[in-house]
């Protein structure tokens, strides 16, 4: 069971995709699943429903707990409704909507950086969605922008040509991984004459061929105000908005084709799902270079309005929700597979329910398929007990308000909910019948459905298991293309395309966070939040891998991911169960300076929590058959890295910048992971784990005072002996000259290409100065100098991305992008270029009061998410700054001048003195 969020979202073919593989078009969860046992709670109370003379129907809920406001675009169009020739045109016009319109041909998403929006978009089977979230005084610029581009899109021959190239090599991006060529197999022998078999991204092919034309005409069908829902959330009065939108949208006239209802797609009034393949239980099998093997298995499910939905879902999370499920215990706590994962796809038309495991080294994906078969044939022959379907029933339930924390995610849960289910409060019934679902009703879906013989089964057999990366070269010297940028777009030309924005202002009234510590040196960070009987814990222990040295690489990974596998009193099952029983989770997750804790659930499991923590923490175990379980799944995952151009490079460009002796130069081998033995855990964990290295911020619904009796209570007997370890770190020098790396990997298509050097630590005093500079060279793909030339003009990348790594120590400053083989040598010949260009011009002055401007407008959003305010509570007090910084850091930011920025210029833009790795098929080297 995938971890249900507001919404459950296909495949989400967005701007802001990082460079890591799909697993095909995978749904997180057809149905948003869960919510109901916090007493008095609605997810559509307070809700308005309006529909506009044109058709829009406008959803609209105040939500005042931050002064901040969601608005998204819905439009009931996606992958479904496409014909033959056009895969992937929904996907294609999604990216065009961001080219400009005939009043504002200008780039959307500098317009949308301006204001200080954290905005995205996404295509999936069903729906094509747009949405931004942003101070509340910005509402009416959002209103003006996304009505101005429901009609008046620019969709000419040019901007088709340039994003043409963005989207294949978007879609070349996933042909890198493994998972998302077997899930389009599996998916095209399920369902070979529906549309929900192809990759919502659609095909190469069918993506050349596109027309000014087709796209265009796709836009005046499908873009019109009857074919889309407007969801605004957030911080705002109810009729004067509403009087807004009827004076920005309300003059949108419907389409003048016929109706959106016929030119859909034919949905059958049948709501059972297709006859299957008669060939489907025959396994297609995938031998392709790859690194880990994979299982995919499709059963064809009905549509989201059918009345076994709630009993679907219960089901997978019987399955696959968390470790306690049936199938992690079966697959990967018996050491068969690595991972195992599940979710079901009910949409607008039939769809489907999938299972996903990745084989542990040495074993069969046969055997893996029958102990699978065995699992799902007893779920058909007996009924669950009572205790397993309650835990089922609240990870559903508790994830729906966990997921839902936020404005833009209950936004989200709306428009989906209206577009998919066709009523905004579908969820509400949804979650009145998961409450109801019975035993013998888990019997009869999984007998109805899980029917080997209608099952698609596919297994990839890489032809590489050993996760050799390939041959490689290097070379020195610079880039021999000649490259002239374009000039910088002037932000002051771009602010004629603005619309106004209110003349409020938002004062900023962030509460600050009460910190104590215990007598052991424990620091605890609180801050009560009464809005959502919710709990949010973020921590951070000082045992991350750069204790770990170039011999134990790994250390800290395996003492980590064996926390939570016993302690004194409970086994992991058990450790498991109690935290599943009530819907909360605690994961660990190692980083170079530190071990990350995420917690969360309903505030009444607090003290649960918190126990369970603190059990961990001081308790654990670390039983042997756990130990090497663990092992054996890190060795997967190091196949995985190896096999991905995007970590497999970040690891030969991490490797290059820092020297041998150097924590941050280590990562994990093979032989470095099977060395490490059990009195190696226990030594990293006696020596790394204790109270005062220890920091633990609280965000949510309680009592501080109970709070802190709470945490002396469970970790006050915590003692640690002696000075916890402190490390050395050399300092780090620029490269000398410019350094060329290539890592070949075989049988990939795109490659990922990092560049850059040591940069600096978070508490240097150029930071901010750094910061607003990274804004405007490539902190946004879409609005950055960066993305403006190198993706935007020319084409040649899915994604370009600047960041200064800054830590307690000094981390990389990196530039990252995607390419296709042929068009990576050009695309660093023009970074370096304008990198050049930065150095030797600077920027301008309406450029840095741009920059500052969308760094301290977006920051109010970043506040109004509890789950973020623990992060950014905990890493101010991890990095040694002020607990007031959460309050001051817009102040900071509005006070960089012209004079700091040029410093930082010539300080850490060095374009003669970069390393340059790719990762990818090949042919990428310099010429």
């Amino acid at each position: 069971m995938k971890r249900r969020s507001t919404m459950v979202i296909a495949f989400l073919l967005s701007f802001f995709l990082s460079f890591i593989p799909f697993s095909g078009n995978v749904i997180n969860a057809a149905t948003p699943t869960a919510v109901a046992p916090v007493s008095g709670l609605s997810f559509t109370q307070g809700v308005k429903k309006t529909v506009l003379e044109n058709g829009l129907t406008v959803l609209t809920k105040e939500v005042h707990t931050a002064p901040v406001v969601s608005v998204q675009v819905w439009y009931k169009v996606g992958s479904r409704n496409e014909g033959k020739g056009e895969s992937g045109i929904s996907h294609q016009l999604e990216h065009l909507m961001f080219k400009g319109t005939k009043d504002r041909p200008v780039q959307f998403g500098r317009l949308f950086s301006a204001l200080g929006s954290q905005f995205n978009a996404f295509t999936s089977y069903d729906e094509t969605a747009y949405f931004g979230t942003v101070q509340q005084d910005k509402l009416q610029a959002l209103l003006t922008l996304e009505a101005d581009r429901m009609k008046n899109a620019l969709i000419g021959a040019e901007q088709l040509a340039s994003e043409k190239r963005v989207v294949i090599s978007e879609l070349q991006g996933y042909e890198n991984s493994p998972s998302y060529r077997l899930n389009r197999a599996v998916m095209k022998a399920a369902f070979p004459n529906r549309a929900y078999g192809l990759s919502v991204g659609g095909t190469k092919a069918d993506v050349e061929k596109f027309t000014v034309e087709q796209v265009r005409n796709y836009y005046q069908t499908y873009y019109s105000p009857d074919n889309a829902t407007l969801v605004i959330t957030g911080d705002f009065a109810t009729e004067p908005v509403l009087k807004a939108v009827k004076e920005s949208f309300g003059k949108l006239t419907k389409n003048q084709k016929s109706t959106v209802d016929s030119q859909e797609r034919a949905v059958s009034q049948n709501s059972q799902p297709p006859t299957p393949n008669s060939k489907a239980s025959t396994p297609i099998v995938l031998k392709e270079p790859g690194s880990a093997a994979l299982l995919h298995v499709v059963y064809p499910l009905p549509d989201i309005k059918h009345p076994d939905v709630p009993a679907i879902d219960v089901m997978d999370a019987i399955l696959t929700g968390g470790r306690s499920s049936r199938l992690y215990q079966a697959l990967v706590e018996s050491g068969l597979a690595s991972s195992v994962d599940g979710s079901a796809a009910e949409l607008i038309e039939p769809g489907w329910y999938e299972i996903e495991a990745t084989a542990a080294p040495g074993q069969k994906l046969e055997k893996i398929a029958q102990v699978l078969q065995t699992s799902l044939s007893e779920l058909q022959q007996k009924e669950v007990s009572a205790e397993e379907l309650n835990r089922a029933k609240t990870i559903l339930q508790a994830s729906f308000v966990l997921g839902n924390q936020d404005i833009s995610s209950q936004a989200s849960q709306l428009g989906y909910n209206q577009t998919v289910a066709g009523d905004y409060k579908y969820i509400e019934r949804y979650l009145a019948a998961i409450a109801k679902v019975t035993p013998e009703d888990v019997k009869r879906v999984a007998k109805t459905y899980l029917v080997p013989a209608k099952q698609t089964i596919g297994f990839f057999e890489p032809t590489q298991p050993d996760g050799q990366a390939g041959t490689s070269g290097s070379g020195s010297g610079r880039t021999v293309e000649n490259f002239s940028p374009g000039q910088p777009v002037d932000p002051a030309e771009l602010a004629k395309y603005l619309p106004p924005a209110s003349s409020s202002t938002v004062s900023n009234q962030q509460p600050l966070p009460q910190q104590f510590s215990l007598a052991n040196g424990l620091r605890v960070l609180l801050l009560p939040d009464r809005s959502l009987p919710t709990i949010n814990i973020s921590g951070q222990i000082d045992a991350g891998t750069e204790f770990d040295g170039n011999q134990k690489a790994g250390l800290a990974l395996l003492t980590a991911d064996n926390l939570m596998n016993g302690t004194q009193t409970k086994n992991a099952l058990a450790l498991a169960q109690t935290l599943e029983n009530r819907g909360t989770s605690l994961e660990f997750s190692p980083s170079r300076e530190g071990v990350s804790i995420s917690g969360e659930g309903l505030s009444a499991n607090l003290p649960v929590l918190v126990q369970t923590l603190a059990d961990v923490l001081q308790n654990a175990n670390f039983p042997d058959d756990q130990l090497e379980l663990s092992r054996q799944r890190a060795l997967t995952s190091l196949q995985v890295q190896l096999d991905d151009p995007s970590t497999l490079a970040r690891r030969v460009f991490q490797q290059a910048i820092y020297p041998e002796n150097h924590p941050f130069h280590s990562f994990s081998t093979e032989a470095s992971l099977k060395s490490i033995t059990r009195d190696d855990v226990l030594n990293f964990y006696r020596q790394h784990y204790r109270p005062d290295t220890t920091t633990l911020a609280l965000v949510g619904d309680f009592d501080p005072v109970k709070v802190k009796d709470l945490f002396n209570q469970a970790f006050g007997k915590w003692q640690a002996e002696g000075k916890p370890p402190a490390l050395n770190l050399p300092k780090v020098p620029l490269p000398k000259t410019s350094t060329r790396l290539n890592k070949v990997i075989p049988g990939k298509a795109e490659a990922v290409t990092y560049i850059g050097y040591n940069g600096i630590s978070r508490k240097d005093p150029r930071f901010y100065a750094a910061l607003v500079l990274n804004q405007i060279l490539g902190g946004d793909t879409l609005s950055s100098r960066l993305g403006t030339e190198v993706r935007d003009r020319l084409g040649l990348t899915y994604g370009i991305y600047s960041g200064f790594a800054a830590g307690i120590n000094p981390g990389p400053f990196l530039i990252e992008m995607q390419t296709a083989p042929t068009d990576a040598q050009k695309a660093i010949a023009s970074t370096i270029a304008l990198l050049k260009q930065l150095r030797e011009q600077g920027i301008t002055e309406s450029e840095l009061n741009t920059a500052k401007r969308s760094i301290t407008n977006s920051y109010p959003v970043e506040l109004a998410n509890p789950s973020e305010v623990a992060n950014i509570i905990l890493n101010n007090a991890v990095l040694g700054l002020s607990p007031a910084e959460i309050r001051e850091f817009p102040r900071r930011i509005q006070a960089v001048n012209m004079t700091q920025i040029q410093q930082v210029i010539k300080d850490l833009i060095q374009p003669e003195n970069v390393v340059i790795v790719t990762a990818g098929p090949g042919d990428t080297a310099s010429k």
